[in-house]
């Protein structure tokens, strides 16, 4: 699937519920669903600078693409991390930078975090598309 149809298939996820109460029940649920990610990962290098909590994310490519894994000891964080990946793991390098992340706004993510939580998002969004910049010269 592609980054866009990956967001227009979120994005009709979060339509089915009004109420933002169940919209971070969705959140919340997708991040338990997450593999957790292994020890050797939770590095301080893979410690994500901008993010209230903590958040890990490895990137390693795997036949052209970027493969990503990520946890996060809050749930909402982990909720939201686990969306990124959705959009972004499998996916070629130029595909990650040149991706224009529009689910974040359609499903009213960005107006209804705090503004810590909403820093940290930006944060974990910069961190994938570096990984991406940094293996697209490989």
């Amino acid at each position: 699937m592609t980054i866009n149809e990956i967001q227009d298939a979120i994005i009709e996820e979060f339509e089915d519920f009004d109420d933002w109460m169940d919209r971070y029940q969705l959140l919340i649920d997708l991040g338990s669903e997450q593999e957790p990610l292994a020890e050797q990962y939770k590095t301080p290098q893979n410690l994500i600078d901008g993010c209230q909590s903590r958040v890990w994310l490895q990137a390693d490519l795997v036949d052209g693409k970027v493969r990503f894994q990520a946890e996060s000891d809050a749930l909402i964080v982990k909720g939201i991390v686990a969306l990124l990946i959705r959009v972004l793991d499998n996916q070629t390098p130029q595909d990650i930078m040149a991706a224009d992340l529009y689910f974040i706004e359609r499903i009213g993510l960005r107006e209804h975090l705090s503004p810590t939580r909403s820093n940290g998002l930006l944060a974990m969004l910069k961190q994938m598309k570096m990984y991406a910049l940094a293996f697209s010269t490989k």
